[in-house]
């Protein structure tokens, strides 16, 4: 504990001052002035007086006195018994009824505690102003610690692993030094491309990275974002100058006292986008360095087409070597929906976030023949002019004429023209799309007049046969 003396500033130990406790008889453990056996000349001790015994006093050598060695003063002790006179003859005698207080520790307990006496001759050699510097804050401190681990436990500063103090603990002190300490943080920080976490006594984020940058390394800070603010974990800058590069520009901004990336920010009129990234690097002169990248998400929708498949069956109905189209095939689509960023213009990622089919395919079915052709027919000779119509073979003859056709027509789309039933097939033929324009039609043959569509029907007839309507060609009897 700190031991006050009347006139001296309060005395605090150091880690290595030396330290001996004395006990002396308070006022109760002194003989009353008229006890038998106390002589009669044990003077009263005055209530007011400075050298009132003190109970228990702790001592401390000046300092330079070695590890293990005994305490030592500036003041002499006596070496001789005071005079049995007054207070000191008091003494004396309390010291032949107690024989725990020894001559040499009370002779410096009356050293000490003697005003203007040789114990303020100690008192001035121990005292000392220092100048202490922790994480910037600058204080003079006036002390008695006699190195600096005894200064920093006296000022109650502890210190972590990866602090830094200058001068070290064990150097002792001298009245005029400066102490510095400084806490480490630790800090997030992009070396070579790679992130990582790493402790810093530097007092703001410009000073951390050029430290790191200055091993050759590429070293950058990213501050975290909150809404449109972005903050470090160390203030941006101290009273120096921030280079600022954004949207394809570079600025420069002197900030005076302690700053924040959003005050160089603010101060230079930079808004910030809530996708944006801020990074601090150093130029090759230190000055801190601060990188916007304007980043940017927006949506794409692409639409792929799924090819429909083609299938054959088999059907009688048409003659072998033939085949039809029975089911138009459709494409499908399907349908993918990315994510995609950019970053100061340039795509950078196109996440998918969605895929679905949007529309199935419908397949191909073409139906072939598998019915006999049936043997050649000898052909009809044309009907004189104005004559009745008759029936026709197969194969390149002659073209019926009359009620064959119409009877065709009724038997294929029941003598409807515009039949169009959505199985790919149309008119009074049912003829095809790809049919219809093998014989020279164009359009739809819905859409064509019963008279286009009968002589395009008698054009098929004449060069493929009956059996292009095999089905209706067999019930009216032409095959």
């Amino acid at each position: 504990m700190p031991v006050a003396v009347k006139g001296l500033p309060p005395l605090v130990p150091g880690p290595r001052d030396v330290w001996t406790t004395v006990t002396t008889p308070r006022d109760n453990d002194l003989p009353e002035p008229d006890a038998p056996d106390a002589g009669g000349d044990i003077p009263a001790i005055p209530e007011n007086t400075d050298a009132r015994p003190l109970g228990q006093l702790s001592l401390f050598a000046a300092p330079g006195a070695a590890d293990g060695a005994a305490p030592t003063f500036d003041a002499p002790v006596a070496s001789e018994p005071a005079p049995a006179t007054g207070l000191g003859g008091a003494w004396q005698r309390a010291r032949a009824r107690f024989p725990r207080l020894a001559t040499p520790l009370v002779a410096s307990v009356a050293a000490f505690v003697l005003v203007g006496g040789a114990g303020a001759a100690v008192a001035a050699t121990s005292h000392k102003t220092v100048d202490l510097d922790v994480d910037g804050e600058q204080v003079a401190i006036s002390t008695f610690a006699g190195s600096v681990e005894g200064l920093l436990e006296q000022q109650g500063i502890e210190l972590g692993e990866h602090d830094l103090v200058e001068p070290a603990l064990d150097v002792a002190l001298a009245s005029g030094d400066e102490i510095v300490v400084r806490h480490a943080q630790q800090v997030a920080v992009v070396v070579d491309g790679e992130e990582q976490s790493v402790w810093t006594t530097a007092l703001d984020a410009g000073e951390a990275v050029a430290d790191l940058a200055g091993s050759g390394r590429d070293v950058t800070m990213v501050a975290s974002r909150a809404g449109t603010r972005a903050e470090l974990d160390l203030p941006l800058v101290v009273d120096g100058r921030v280079v600022i590069s954004v949207d394809g520009e570079v600025q420069e901004v002197l900030v005076r006292g302690a700053a924040t990336v959003h005050d160089v920010l603010e101060q230079a009129g930079v808004e910030l986008r809530r996708a944006d990234t801020v990074e601090v690097g150093a130029r090759e002169d230190g000055t801190p360095l601060v990188t916007i990248a304007r980043v940017d998400v927006t949506r794409r929708v692409t639409t792929e087409a799924i090819p429909f498949s083609s299938s054959e069956v088999s059907s009688d109905d048409y003659y072998e070597g033939t085949s039809r189209v029975t089911t138009e095939g459709v494409d499908g689509a399907i349908e993918r929906r990315y994510t995609v960023t950019t970053i100061d213009g340039v795509e950078v990622s196109a996440e998918l976030t969605l895929e679905f089919v949007s529309q199935r395919p419908v397949d191909e079915v073409v139906t072939v023949g598998t019915a006999a052709r049936p043997a050649p027919q000898p052909s009809t000779p044309a009907p004189a002019p104005g004559g009745g119509g008759g029936g026709g073979g197969g194969g390149g003859g002659t073209v019926p004429v009359g009620d064959v056709w119409a009877a065709l027509a009724q038997c294929e789309s029941g003598g409807n023209p515009a039949t169009n039933t959505g199985n790919g097939y149309y008119g009074l033929y049912q003829f095809s799309l790809g049919t219809w324009q093998s014989v020279g039609g164009s359009g739809l043959p819905s859409d064509a007049s019963a008279e286009e569509q009968t002589m395009r029907a008698q054009i098929l007839q004449q060069r493929s046969g009956w059996g292009q309507w095999p089905a209706c060609a067999r019930k009216l009897g032409l095959l």
